[in-house]
C-alpha cells in the first residue's frame, strides 16, 4: 500500500469537513512548519475556534521516516492531551481536499516567539511563571509517553497579559519508543535542536528538556545561547563544538540558581541535564524570585 494510501485510509468511512459550509474565516492562514492556521467561526454555533491544516506532502514525507511503523496522528496526540498548560484540541479529521485538520481552542494572545523578538515590556518579570507552565505542559506531554520535539517559542501563545501560556503544536511528536528513538531522524527547530538530533543518536525524552533550555535563555537573555547566522542544521552544529553564552553574562543580576538550572538545560551531553520534566519543573518551583 503506498504512503498516500496508508494516510489516507485511517480517516476512511469518516465525514470529511467543507471548510466553507461550517466555518467562516476570519483571518487568512499563518504558515507554520507543516501546516496553515486560521482564525475561523463556526457558523452554528458562533463559537470562534482555531483551524489547523497540515500539508499533505510535507505530512507525508515526515511519516515516510517510519514506514512500518504506527505513528499516531497529530490529531490523536493533540486530544489526549488534557493540561491546563496546552491547547485543548475538540475534534480532528480529514478536509474535502484531502488533508488532515485540527480544530482547537483560539487562544488571545501573542505567540512568545514575537514576544521576545519585539522584547516586549510585558514579559519583564514574568518569565519564571512563564517557564513553570512550559515545563508543566512538558511534563505532560511525557507522561503521556511522548517526545514533543519541537519545543521553541513559536510553539507557546502567551495570554494578553503574559502570566500565563500554552503548548499548541504536536506536529513532530513521537511515542517515546524505542523504535521511534533510534538514529538519523533529524527534525525539529533547528536553534533549538539538541545535539543528539543533529549528530544523529540515538534520542530520548532529554531532548525536550535541552530544547526547553534553550527557549529560557531567549526569553530571559532575548538572544540564543549560539550565534544564529543561517538559521539551519548548520548553525545546529555548533551545539556539541562551541560553549554557550554564559546566561548570567548576558543577563546580570538574574537569580544564580535559576541561571545555573538554564545553563545544565542545554549541557551537550543529556547526562548533564534534568533528567526528566518532572525534575525540573520541581527545581523552577524551588526558586522563589527570577532577580538575586
Amino acid at each position: 500500500m503506498s504512503l498516500l494510501k496508508k494516510f489516507t485510509s485511517f480517516f476512511a468511512g469518516q465525514p470529511k469537513l467543507d471548510i466553507s459550509s461550517r466555518f467562516e474565516i476570519l483571518r487568512e492562514a499563518v504558515s507554520g512548519t507543516m501546516s496553515d492556521f486560521y482564525k475561523v467561526r463556526e457558523h452554528s454555533s458562533g463559537r470562534i475556534l482555531g483551524l489547523k491544516i497540515l500539508d499533505l506532502e510535507k505530512q507525508q514525507f515526515f511519516d515516510s521516516r517510519f514506514v512500518g511503523l504506527s505513528r499516531p496522528k497529530e490529531g490523536d496526540i493533540a486530544m489526549s492531551m488534557q493540561h491546563p498548560c496546552i491547547v485543548r484540541t475538540l475534534e480532528h479529521g480529514m478536509v474535502t481536499t484531502g488533508q488532515q485538520y485540527v480544530l482547537m481552542e483560539f487562544l488571545e494572545g501573542r505567540g512568545l516567539n514575537s514576544l521576545i523578538i519585539d522584547q516586549d515590556p510585558m514579559l519583564e518579570g514574568k518569565q519564571l511563571i512563564l517557564l513553570r507552565q512550559m515545563a508543566d505542559a512538558l511534563v505532560c506531554v511525557h507522561e503521556a509517553g511522548y517526545i514533543h520535539r519541537d519545543i521553541c517559542p513559536r510553539n507557546f501563545i502567551a495570554a494578553p497579559d503574559c502570566r500565563s501560556c500554552k503548548l499548541i503544536d504536536f506536529g513532530l511528536t513521537l511515542p517515546a519508543k524505542p523504535e521511534f528513538m533510534g538514529p538519523g531522524n533529524r527534525t525539529g527547530t533547528p536553534n533549538y535542536m539538541a545535539p543528539e538530533i543533529v549528530r544523529r543518536r540515538p534520542t530520548d525524552q532529554r531532548v525536550d528538556i535541552f530544547s526547553l533550555g534553550v527557549t529560557a535563555f531567549r526569553l530571559l537573555a532575548y538572544e540564543l545561547p549560539w550565534a544564529s547566522v543561517e538559521g539551519t542544521g548548520r548553525d545546529a552544529l555548533t551545539h556539541d563544538t562551541m560553549a554557550p553564552s554564559n546566561i548570567l553574562e548576558k543577563r546580570p543580576g538574574l537569580n544564580p540558581e535559576l541561571g545555573d538550572l538554564v545553563m545544565s538545560c542545554i549541557e551537550k551531553d543529556p547526562r548533564g541535564r534534568p533528567q526528566s520534566a518532572s525534575e525540573l519543573l520541581a527545581s523552577l518551583q524551588r526558586i522563589k524570585k527570577m532577580e538575586a
